[in-house]
């Protein structure tokens, strides 16, 4: 033995390869005796001469990471070395410095060597070969062999739980599969075993809820509340994708009972209770489920998962669930994930627990129309607002979700409208004489804290670095909340004289605040994209003029790029920019879903920074002088707000000054038109929308007939879109389409960018009447509290008198009062606080527009003389 060992660390260095076989991959021959090797100079402590040693290393690395996510049927069933046995060798092989004095015993080899067999009849892909790919037939299959490509499933929790409670399973590539519909259509099962069905539920009141079934069971919510025997009133929905996302960390179409894993047993306020239909744990020899990703599933007994269950620590309820009616569709999808487009009758109630809602086959989606790209949004704005949201943004190619709760991928469709804002807001701060700079992301934290009332009102939401590498940092540093405390040690050193003023900056850059409330794309988030200025000013007045200035370029954003209305005004004391003087904003209004949000701040700061930071200069008569300071940011929450205020059923519905796309041309190819006979004409059309300055594509690809395209470029929100058939050659005209009121009228072609270029305008100015005459309709004027929170249960904004903006105390007791009696008149006993918004009005500010206010009018809330209107909603 000790000549064959010999003889493997001379062919090595003689040969100088990284396997004995194998050029760039291990063969089976590296893998069989790199097992017998590592296995003999483990238990025998004995040290490998170095090129044996890396040799070996190596192939047991590529080992792992074929293997460490399968299982091998039967290999510890029959009492074989574990697989993850694997992992240990790789950190405690012995080495040597080389092979002389070398004794290996040639007892301490086992015989006969258990894994050796195992092991050598699984094939490892020569190196000239790609990895073979899954079969695409529907049948699952399970992966036996070390051939299939796994390495996007590195780091799979899940999967790597299995392997360490040494659970017998087995995984399995399929087509992706977001809805228990499609993975029965895409991966038929016998009639012994059944994937599952699962649906993330949330109560105000009694919290979350992983229910899992099998696709054929139906599941009525209040049935399920009260076979739980949840009390009092109950209200069980499906959670939206965020507090998926915040809770089990998985993605929408990827659930299943396997990613309770992943739960955090601390975190009360989001524990989970996981429900079981009892025939998937007594009436199937093995159940199929995701493991956090929807394009794979693992197969393992009822009586496996139950035992991964209870090492994992979770507890479960076990119910009946009633199958579905004769015909009817398998109901139900992923939680989170996009919900049915149509409703069907109810099933008659077979057991308590029973039937959804809504249910749909996943191949039946809204009026089935010719040409659908199966793709259509599956909730209405009207009915549920959160869940179309979700959809728009995914659907219309917005967003990506990521795997960090809160931080979303911009895909380009959404940030070329963020650069198009940047461009429109780059010209105008350049003629206010500001220019763009660039500071660091990350801030000490003695500077973070200097500024007390600052730091407090950002101290929830800070996120800190405390280790690099594997040592802790002597001190955490803070990844930016906002960059006052970074600029402006900085303006201190730039800023001596008067001479150096006034100094104004700008920067695109991204923030993090690490919100706890559930995130919402675009809205709240933890990493977000902005600008935020910062100027200096040798007086009051001048920074004044300033924080104006910037406040009506934002007005200017939302009313006239957006076509969204907004109303500016200042912030009360209470929910002004902390560590600042006064705060101006502009609110918007989200009929969709009756709320307001804030769509951008402009800050006077005064000179409190100033100080806290030693920032000082000389006047012109010499005599030292703090600078009064402003910031105001805008930020990534602009889309958001957009969306939601023009989309539709449809999808999204762009303003024409924003739209990535402006005009889309479609031609109708067909018998009478070819594509060689509709480019030469298309093309031309597509040369005068350029030149008249307009963003145009020709969509000419062959894959996609012309139905398919007219709903692509709806859901993506294309202002116009042209049409092009046989007769609109003959005729040289062209149909055109508007996105946002589906008129549609010929034109010729002659001109067609010109009109085209004066129709956005048209376009724009129709979208943001619309929109104000949806917000001037909800909002009201009151004098008397018996009137605040019916019109806010009516989703109005409220302006009511007011004793003045320094009151905070009176802001607490409406926001407390208000809340209590819109949890009364909904029948509803305590609020989940959890959630990003609230049925508690707050201040949105104090709008510029006051209405005339008679003298001796009460305010509102404390009865007292009312110095002003204020503006009160719901808020996200």
């Amino acid at each position: 033995m000790l000549e064959f060992w010999e003889q493997i660390e001379t062919h090595l260095i003689a040969h100088s390869q990284t396997y004995l076989v194998g050029s760039a991959h291990a063969s089976v021959a590296d893998v069989v005796l790199g097992l017998i090797v590592a296995h003999v100079a483990t238990v025998g402590n004995l040290a490998l001469p170095p090129q044996t040693h890396r040799w070996c290393r190596t192939v047991l690395h590529q080992l792992h990471d074929l293997v460490r996510f399968r299982t091998i049927p039967g290999w510890i069933t029959h009492g074989l070395v574990p697989l993850n046995r694997i992992a240990p060798w790789l950190t405690t092989l012995p080495e040597g410095d080389d092979v002389s004095g070398i004794s290996i015993l040639a007892a301490a080899i086992p015989k006969p060597v258990p894994t050796a067999p195992a092991v050598a009849s699984v094939p490892v892909p020569a190196p000239s070969e790609p990895a073979p790919v899954p079969p695409t037939a529907p049948t699952p299959v399970p992966t036996t062999t070390l051939t299939a490509t796994i390495a996007d499933a590195s780091g799979n929790a899940i999967l790597e739980k299995l392997t360490e409670f040494a659970l017998e399973h087995e995984v399995y590539d399929h087509k992706a599969s977001s809805t228990a519909e499609e993975l029965v259509a895409n991966v038929p099962l016998p009639d012994t075993e059944s994937h599952t069905k699962n649906l993330f539920l949330k109560d105000k009141k009694h919290g979350l809820f992983l229910v899992t079934v099998r696709p054929n069971a139906q599941v009525n919510t209040k049935e399920l509340g009260k076979a739980l025997k949840l009390e009092g009133k109950t209200n069980l929905r499906l959670a939206d994708a965020a507090i998926l996302d915040q809770v089990l960390h998985v993605k929408p179409g990827c659930v299943g009972p396997l990613c309770m894993a992943l739960t955090n047993p601390d975190d009360l306020e989001n524990k989970v209770t996981l429900v079981l239909d009892q025939d998937l744990l007594s009436q199937y020899s093995h159940v199929h489920s995701h493991p956090l990703r929807n394009d794979q599933s693992v197969k393992l007994t009822p009586d496996a998962l139950k035992s991964y269950l209870d090492q994992i620590k979770v507890t479960y309820v076990t119910l009946e669930f009633p199958a579905a009616a004769d015909g009817a569709a398998p109901t139900g999808k992923a939680p989170a994930n996009r919900p049915p487009a149509t409703k069907t009758e109810k099933a008659p109630k077979a057991k308590p627990a029973a039937a959804a809602t809504k249910s749909v086959a996943a191949h039946e989606r809204k009026g089935g129309k010719k040409g659908e790209t199966l793709l259509a949004l599956q909730w209405k704005k009207s009915e549920n607002f959160p869940a179309w949201y979700s959809d728009v943004i995914v659907l219309s190619e917005m967003i990506s979700y990521y795997d960090i709760s809160g931080c979303y991928i911009l895909r380009p469709w959404s940030y070329k409208m963020w650069e198009l804002i940047q461009v429109w807001f780059n010209a105008k701060i350049e003629d206010m004489g500001v220019e763009n700079a660039y500071f660091p992301l990350f801030v000490s934290q003695d500077r973070l804290e200097k500024e007390k009332d600052h730091v407090e009102g950002f101290a929830p939401e800070v996120a800190w670095v405390t280790r690099s590498g594997e040592g802790d940092l002597a001190r955490p540093i803070a990844v930016r909340p906002t960059s006052e405390t970074i600029m402006y040690p900085a303006y201190s050193d730039w800023i001596k004289s008067h001479r150096d003023l006034p100094l104004k900056l700008n920067q695109w850059s991204n923030v993090v605040r690490w919100e706890f409330k559930y995130p919402t794309p675009f809205l709240r988030t933890r990493e977000f994209l902005w600008q935020e200025g910062h100027t200096a000013h040798a007086t009051f007045e001048d920074a004044d003029a300033t924080v104006m200035e910037a406040l009506e370029l934002y007005r200017g954003v939302y009313e006239d790029l957006l076509a969204v209305p907004v109303v500016p005004g200042y912030k009360t004391e209470k929910e002004k920019f902390a560590g600042g003087f006064r705060t101006t904003t502009v609110e918007a209004y989200i009929a969709g879903s009756g709320r307001a949000i804030q769509g951008a701040t402009s800050h006077n700061l005064g000179q409190n920074f100033g100080k806290m930071f030693e920032i000082s200069f000389q006047n012109e008569k010499g005599e030292s002088q703090i600078p009064w300071q402003t910031s105001w940011g805008l930020t990534t929450r602009t889309i958001g707000v957009m969306v939601m205020v023009h989309g539709d059923d449809t999808g999204l519905v762009l303003p024409p000054r924003v739209a990535p796309l402006q005009v889309v041309i479609v031609p109708i190819i067909s018998k009478k038109l070819t594509p060689e006979q509709a480019d030469p004409y298309c093309l031309s059309i597509l040369a005068d929308l350029k030149k008249a300055g307009l963003r145009a594509k020709y969509d000419d690809r062959s894959a996609y007939n012309p139905g398919w395209k007219y709903n692509h470029w709806e859901q993506k929100g294309v202002p116009v879109r042209i049409e092009v058939g046989p007769r609109d050659i003959e005729q040289k005209s062209a149909r055109v389409v508007v996105r946002h009121n589906s008129d549609k009228e010929d034109h010729p072609v002659e001109g067609l960018g010109s009109l085209l270029r004066n129709m956005m305008d048209v376009i724009h100015d129709a979208m943001f009447t619309k929109a104000k005459d949806a917000r001037d309709a909800h909002v009201v004027q009151v004098t008397d509290w018996k009137d605040f929170v019916p019109n806010l249960e009516k989703n109005n904004l409220v302006l009511t008198p007011w004793c003045g903006g320094e009151h905070q105390e009176w802001e607490e007791t409406v926001k407390e009062k208000s809340r209590a009696e819109s949890l009364l008149a909904r029948g509803e006993e305590v609020e989940d606080e959890k959630t990003a918004t609230s049925v508690a009005a707050k201040t949105l500010c104090i709008p510029f527009a006051q209405p005339e206010l008679p003298a001796g009018t009460k305010c509102i809330a404390s009865g007292m003389e009312a110095t002003c209107w204020v503006l009160w909603g719901r808020s996200y």
